[in-house]
């Protein structure tokens, strides 16, 4: 039985999806202005990693996730730089895909842009209009919040106690305020300006509002209720609010069965010591690819898998330091079993206690299983791969293998390849790569061994190879040199009943 949280029930609840077997989900996509920052891809990853686990346990998942390619952000950044809405729009919604592909989040089923699905939205905010819950004024369209009863719900806010959302301008820079019949009202449509974008409509040529494009786009490709919707904590209020109060306005049904919202990133100053909200003024504001070239994306999705998805997340050099070390030792593990199975004997007398190792699987699998339906608890279920992985490493030091334990060793490793794959993380292929060595290594093999290629795998095995000869001619300083040349780079030399191993610290 899965639970989730649900923001607007305010606790955890059993997720029955509408239909069995099959979840739909809309999770918001950027505002193409600019590149996104490690706080968009928080909330990105998070659903990633939320959608993954729904596929790997036997869902057909339908994910759809918009781009906002018409804004007013959109609109600013293009007259600043001389160029049409539509380039700047263009230019980042490719580079949103390509940094999605970069962190290994997933492409979503459906990912409709707004300028695409105008007549939808037109079509949606005629009906609120004839429904009595939205007016127009001068060619601007407003949704009357308190035609809806139920505002405020989500957010958990007393609509006799809010301020709008956020202030509208008109062309002329003044307010649009007095114009609305409630200071709470928030456009659906609104009148084109000159040298905007705009589209034909009942009420002259303008451009949507923000939160309308939301609304039609999950009703046209999910069909309403649809099970989850999913977004930041930033977007409950206004945005979500809003969203779900014209849909529901214009349906009379449930917009969204289930709300999902990931926590907020916060930035661990180095210097102070200090956890502090990402900002510009701070000058510790970081995009997303700029973290990229920072950190391999594996490391990053290490980091905000140790944190709930619900929970603030701090970003810092020491927690990204930690996360590596952490997969590192993860990855050390499938390497190990790797070398043993490569070196597994026919003949001998069995030194591994494989039932111990195939019951540690078993345990592994079913407490990751345990934690992920709890509401989607990564860092419990990361814990119960560190169990396993302390269990293995326990039961095959210094011992060598036969034939009989192949199978718990193939097991163990299939598995944690397996549940680190759920989090989009591949420990495999991260363990074959000849680049998961320092390049400097090469440098260091050409020095003391002779070595002439650039490989990284090439350069270690040609310094292993150079120690065991140094020890078996009883030159100890040449064998200390390649020890403590490695080390430096931080990587280990272990001696093991198969041979010399080399790991990373």
């Amino acid at each position: 039985m899965i639970k989730i949280y649900d923001t607007k029930l305010r606790q955890k609840v059993e997720f029955q999806p509408k239909e069995p077997g099959k979840i739909s989900m809309y999770v918001c996509g950027p505002t193409v202005y600019n590149r996104i920052h490690i706080g968009n891809a928080r909330t990105f990853i998070s659903f990633d990693v939320i959608r993954r686990y729904l596929i790997w346990r036997g869902f057909d998942v339908t994910f759809v996730q918009n781009v906002t390619d018409v804004d007013d952000k959109i609109i600013k950044r293009a007259g600043e730089e001389g160029r049409s809405a539509a380039e700047v729009a263009a230019e980042y919604t490719q580079a949103f895909i390509d940094d999605m592909h970069a962190a290994g989040v997933l492409d979503p089923d459906v990912r409709p842009r707004a300028t695409g699905e105008i007549p939808d939205m037109i079509a949606l905010v005629q009906e609120l209009v004839d429904g009595g819950h939205a007016y127009e004024v001068e060619g601007d369209v407003y949704f009357s919040v308190r035609s809806y009863p139920a505002y405020g719900e989500l957010s958990g806010r007393n609509i006799d106690e809010m301020e709008s959302g956020h202030r509208e301008l008109r062309a002329d820079g003044q307010g649009l305020e007095a114009r609305k019949r409630d200071p709470l009202d928030f456009a659906l449509w609104k009148a084109a300006k000159p040298g905007e974008p705009s589209w034909d409509s009942p009420w002259g040529k303008g451009r949507p509002g923000w939160h309308i494009e939301c609304s039609a786009m999950s009703r046209k490709y999910l069909g309403l209720p649809f099970d989850i919707h999913g977004g930041g904590a930033d977007l409950v209020f206004p945005h979500h609010e809003n969203e779900r109060a014209q849909s529901e306005a214009a349906c009379s049904c449930t917009f969204a069965r289930h709300w999902m919202h990931s926590g907020m990133l916060q930035i661990a100053n180095e210097k102070t010591g200090e956890i502090e909200k990402m900002s510009k003024s701070l000058n510790n504001f970081l995009l997303l690819h700029e973290a990229l070239d920072i950190v391999r994306p594996e490391t990053l999705r290490m980091l905000m898998l140790q944190t709930h998805y619900r929970s603030p997340l701090v970003f810092g050099d020491a927690r990204l330091a930690e996360a590596d070390a952490a997969l590192t030792r993860i990855e050390n593990t499938v390497k190990n079993l790797e070398w043993l199975l490569a070196s597994a004997t026919a003949e001998g007398a069995c030194a591994l206690d494989a039932a111990a190792i195939e019951g540690a699987t078993q345990a592994a699998r079913a407490a990751f299983v345990d934690a992920m339906d709890d509401d989607f608890n990564a860092p419990a279920a990361l814990g119960a791969v560190f169990t396993l992985v302390g269990d293995v490493n326990s039961a095959i030091a210094g011992k060598e293998p036969t034939a009989a334990d192949v199978p718990a060793l193939i097991a163990a490793r299939d598995s944690i390849a397996e549940l680190m794959g759920v989090f989009g993380i591949d420990v495999v292929a991260a363990t074959a790569e000849g680049d998961a060595y320092p390049v400097e290594v090469v440098d260091l093999a050409a020095e003391l061994a002779g070595y002439a290629g650039g490989n990284a795998t090439e350069a270690v095995e040609a310094l292993v190879a150079l120690r065991a000869e140094a020890r078996a001619s009883k030159d100890w300083a040449r064998a200390d040199a390649v020890r403590d040349g490695m080390a430096a780079l931080g990587l280990t030399i272990k001696d093991t009943p198969q041979g010399p191993q080399v790991e990373m610290a």
